[in-house]
């Protein structure tokens, strides 16, 4: 994913920017560094610090966010000075290292929200059937980064740097210059962008039906709502992500694909400009998982806010204190969801209600009342607490 070589052999080359439009563009690649670092960070400390959020989403979540912070880390910078001043300033090991290390994180990125789409698809339109388990789910991560290394590799074999009329390049040596290079980046595109938002379209499709598509006949219980209320919550989040993803890799697809059938294009005045827009909305992508994980999900609004909770805008609320505790809960069969049962409602009122005891001596009008307003009060105490911890957070 290094920038294209615009150079021509002179020693100087007809893409010097001046110093004004470069300023510009470092704060542009310097504010999706910081953002995309600080948010992902963050993210990683909410699903490793608290027990309640490990659960199978959240696995993916976290490598996704993984491959976001390491990708802007390692390459975002990097990425604008070679493409902005045309030279290579950091050395062949780092030049193998440049073109290799994106390819591999979007795939484990795009492939851990496939992986969710199914995911979700298979708890809400088989929901009897196993789900992986926290095991599985690390086995699952380690084949998608063990596929990536695989399919970057050859970026990593075939890159070299050259030195032209005092310049260095950084650039991949295809054995056959004409025509590999485009074959590969077809191969990506396919693999990295087409084939896993074919695969989310057709889950989200099917799933998106079953949610909205319409209610059980008859079933109006309050749990039920809740349930779906909650899975509805989750997809939508699932599918901003994934929309977000595919419009901010779409151009650099299309990039690759124009400037490799038509080299010319390479050698226009306003390519480098281009490069730099396309990359730039490419490498963003690493910086809004974050804020649509904060926005439209509560447990991570209230991680986020503990994390920040030195800000002096930021107000932690006693919701937020208790939102990442974990909580007495059992897990239905019929979905990943925990919620509240009947048991444990029936505990929560402090009185246990004993229907033999209506029929002691002495027993009359009284001690039914009294049973009565107990259980009331156990089941208002037990629908405060549903509505406090609400499954409508499932990750």
């Amino acid at each position: 994913m290094a920038a294209p070589s615009n150079g021509t052999g002179n020693s100087t080359h007809q893409f010097v920017q001046p110093p004004w439009r470069v300023a510009l563009w470092s704060v542009a690649y310097s504010l999706v560094l910081a953002v995309a670092l600080a948010g992902n960070l963050v993210v990683i400390w909410i699903i490793l610090a608290h027990k309640r959020m490990r659960t199978v989403t959240n696995y993916f979540l976290l490598n996704l966010a993984f491959s976001d912070a390491a990708m802007a880390a390692f390459n975002t910078l990097v990425n604008f000075v070679y493409a902005a001043h045309g030279e290579w300033y950091f050395g062949d090991s780092y030049c193998r290292f440049h073109n290799f290390f994106p390819v591999a994180a979007v795939f484990a990125s795009i492939y851990s929200m496939t992986a969710i789409s199914v995911d979700r698809y298979m708890a809400i339109i088989h929901p009897l059937k196993p789900r992986l388990s926290a095991t599985a789910t690390k086995v699952v991560i380690l084949c998608v980064w063990v596929l990536a290394v695989v399919l970057a590799f050859p970026l990593c074999y075939y890159s070299t740097t050259k030195k032209i009329s005092q310049r260095t390049l950084c650039f991949v040596a295809w054995p056959k210059r004409s025509s590999d290079s485009f074959t590969y980046h077809i191969i990506v595109t396919v693999l990295v962008y087409l084939l896993p938002l074919l695969v989310m379209a057709v889950t989200y499709t099917i799933v998106g039906i079953k949610l909205w598509g319409g209610e059980i006949p008859g079933d109006t219980s309050g749990n039920y709502h809740e349930q779906l209320r909650a899975k509805r919550k989750v997809v939508k989040m699932m599918i901003v992500v994934v929309l977000t993803f595919a419009f901010c890799w779409l151009p650099y697809h299309v990039y690759f694909i124009v400037t490799g059938v038509d080299k010319r294009l390479s050698k226009w005045k306003y390519i480098q400009q281009i490069y730099l827009c396309v990359m730039w909305l490419a490498m963003s992508s690493t910086m809004y998982n974050p804020i649509i994980y904060c926005c439209l999900n509560s447990r991570f609004r209230s991680g986020f806010k503990r994390a920040l909770r030195w800000c002096p805008f930021i107000h932690v609320s006693s919701y937020d204190e208790l939102a990442l505790r974990p909580t007495r809960s059992v897990p239905t069969r019929q979905s990943s969801m925990y919620t509240v049962t009947r048991l444990e409602c029936g505990m929560l009122g402090g009185v246990t209600f004993e229907p033999t005891s209506l029929y002691r001596p002495g027993a009359g009008s009284a001690s039914l009342r009294s049973a009565k307003t107990s259980r009331n009060s156990s089941l208002q105490n037990c629908d405060s607490i549903k509505e406090h911890f609400s499954p409508a957070e499932l990750t």
